[in-house]
């Protein structure tokens, strides 16, 4: 406290300053950097509050961020960039913009002053902010205008901040896991990907994949507690899909996402592992769906020709063949004590359940190695009554590490679900009458209880198990086999050209020799369409938009893998005060 105390005084300023012609009053604290708007009778009036980790940069003279930055010089005059919060219409986060004020001192060293203070608060305050970043952008995401974002949004902003980048636009598939998994990485302090959902993958596997090497540690081994990644991660929105950026920030906004990657906010975030036959195939952070989910990415890959239009039509078309699945689910539960997926709360910026969890997961630990790694003794086979099973017909069953939120499901399909708190959401739904599930799907797009109804079970978990009943898993979906993935074209930005290393390697050959042993077939029931009445006897797994083409699988969740730069949700009601309009302000520019 005494170290605190001494830094907030040797870091405290005030002075009257001017903005335009009106004098205020700014104060620097420790924390914040306030100006009070002082009137003739030196009585004070408005006053605005900015917080010094929220500041962007500080610059000398007048300085505006259009296509270029534009400095007139001037000898008494600075200007402050900060963030700025306005809400977001549909969307459940705020929006960030850049805000600007310019001030004029008395004097030279009077400027000088405030932005060496200020600088140095910078400093002191932003510790994670990040001063160097490898940037991977995937030209074809999209609407193809990643590369027009990053450089006329995204890299204006970098620079005012004092960020250099490292610019790699891709031109293969995998072509970023790759290089995260062989380059030498020791110069950078995060990695940001541009682009969607797909791109985010890449990148994920790859850090931890990393990770594990250098570690020397076995992905392929379930009960090996990971270490989790030394980098954070950047999400700069601009793929057709980007449920991961939505469900961490809240909104789908490049310039949103520059400034919390700028400031260097930091939110942990769950990953789960996906193994099949003694090997790691896949990791996921948002959904992993069996059953319905499955069926309508294994059927838009028909229709690439559709478009964005594709999922719609195959989401109709499988949920009027009216299929179910036999299956055996097996899970680990989660400490009820803790949280449930029933409890009506919501993961927000500064969530008590994940930073309770963050003391839980790391408080005795003597490295980050051995996270968590006693909770997991259960995978032992000495401890096989720890498990819950359950068999019989499903319409799908889903595990997700987070609420999978999006612009058409704002609560996503689990709302309460946590980014951090090392647990995933197991969603059981049940066979039953069409009319039923539609009801269960159509309540994913209102803000009712999609759990409340007779047939649907939902539990927070450590681990889960799946298997087909004996002699289902091999039937059906064998013409599935060859789709090795499930990102669209517009996502990926090309087909696949070469096999992954390690696990999607395992999963190419697997495939491979299936389609090279099997005689040759009559078309599956699912490629009939509803043509046919038989129910083909098994799914795939739609894991995170990549198509798994098996049944058994053995999941865990692995809490606080990865770092991503965020915070979280903000609620609405932290918006600024600071943050409305006033005639002494003005926002930066940015042109698309």
């Amino acid at each position: 406290m005494r170290a605190r105390s001494q830094m907030e005084t040797d870091l405290r300023l005030e002075s009257s300053l001017w903005i335009g012609n009106r004098r205020y009053r700014a104060v620097l604290t420790g924390w914040y950097f306030n100006w009070t708007e002082v009137d003739k009778k030196n009585r004070d009036k408005k006053t605005i509050a900015v917080p010094v980790a929220e500041v962007v940069g500080v610059e000398e003279g007048r300085v505006e961020i259009l296509l270029q930055k534009l400095v007139e010089d001037t000898d008494k005059d600075f200007t402050v960039f900060y963030v700025k919060r306005s809400n977001s219409g549909g969307s459940s986060g705020l929006l960030w913009r850049l805000g600007r004020t310019q001030f004029s001192c008395p004097s030279r060293v009077l400027r000088d002053q405030w932005t060496k203070h200020l600088r140095t608060a910078l400093k002191t305050h932003g510790p994670l902010r990040p001063h160097r970043l490898l940037v991977f952008i995937n030209p074809f995401g999209g609407k193809r205008k990643a590369r027009k974002i990053f450089h006329s949004v995204v890299a204006p902003l970098f620079e005012l901040a004092g960020i250099s980048s490292h610019v790699i636009v891709t031109e293969r598939a995998n072509q970023a896991r790759d290089h995260l998994l062989k380059k030498d990485l020791t110069d950078f302090d995060g990695v940001v990907c541009v682009g969607g959902d797909g791109m985010f993958s890449e990148v994920l596997h790859g850090l931890i994949g990393r990770t594990q090497q250098e570690a020397g540690l076995c992905e392929n081994d379930p009960t090996v507690t990971l270490h989790p990644c030394p980098l954070h991660i950047g999400i700069i929105p601009a793929g057709s899909t980007d449920c991961v950026c939505y469900a961490t920030v809240g909104v789908i906004d490049p310039v949103t996402s520059a400034l919390h990657i700028i400031i260097g906010d930091s939110q942990p975030l769950d990953v789960c592992s996906v193994h099949h036959a003694s090997s790691l195939v896949s990791y996921s952070v948002s959904l992993l769906g069996y059953g319905f989910y499955g069926d309508v990415l294994a059927e838009s890959e028909k229709h690439r020709w559709m478009g964005p239009l594709r999922y719609e039509y195959s989401g109709t078309m499988v949920y009027l063949s009216n299929r179910s699945y036999a299956g055996i689910v097996q899970y680990l539960p989660a400490d009820p004590l803790l949280s449930s997926p029933r409890d009506k709360t919501r993961c927000l910026s500064g969530c008590s359940v994940c930073s309770r969890s963050t003391d839980r997961l790391f408080s005795h630990s003597s490295d980050s190695g051995s996270l968590y790694s006693s909770q997991f003794s259960q995978f032992s086979s000495d401890s096989e009554g720890d498990w819950v099973s359950v068999e019989g017909r499903f319409k799908c069953v889903s595990l997700t590490c987070m609420s999978s939120s999006c612009p058409r499901s704002p609560l996503g399909l689990s709302p309460s679900a946590h980014l951090a708190d090392g647990t995933g959401d197991l969603i059981l739904v049940w066979d039953t009458h069409p009319l039923g599930f539609l009801k269960f799907l159509y309540r994913h797009t209102s803000t009712q209880d999609q759990f409340d109804l007779p047939f649907v079970e939902v539990h927070r978990v450590k681990a889960v198990r799946f298997s087909a009943p004996s002699g289902k898993e091999e039937e059906g979906y064998e013409e599935i086999g060859g789709l090795s993935g499930g990102i669209d074209e517009e996502e990926r930005g090309y087909d696949e050209t070469e096999s992954s290393s390690g696990s999607q390697q395992h999963l190419t050959e697997r495939v491979r020799g299936r389609e090279m042993t099997n005689e040759p077939k009559t078309p599956s029931p699912f490629l009939c369409g509803l043509c046919c009445s038989k129910t083909p006897a098994a799914s795939v797994w739609n894991c995170d938009g990549e198509i798994l083409p098996f049944t058994e699988i053995l999941c865990r969740i692995h809490g606080q893998l990865v770092r991503l730069y965020a915070r979280g949700i903000e609620d609405g009601a932290a918006v600024h005060s600071s943050e409305e309009s006033d005639k002494s302000e003005r926002t930066c520019i940015l042109h698309k």
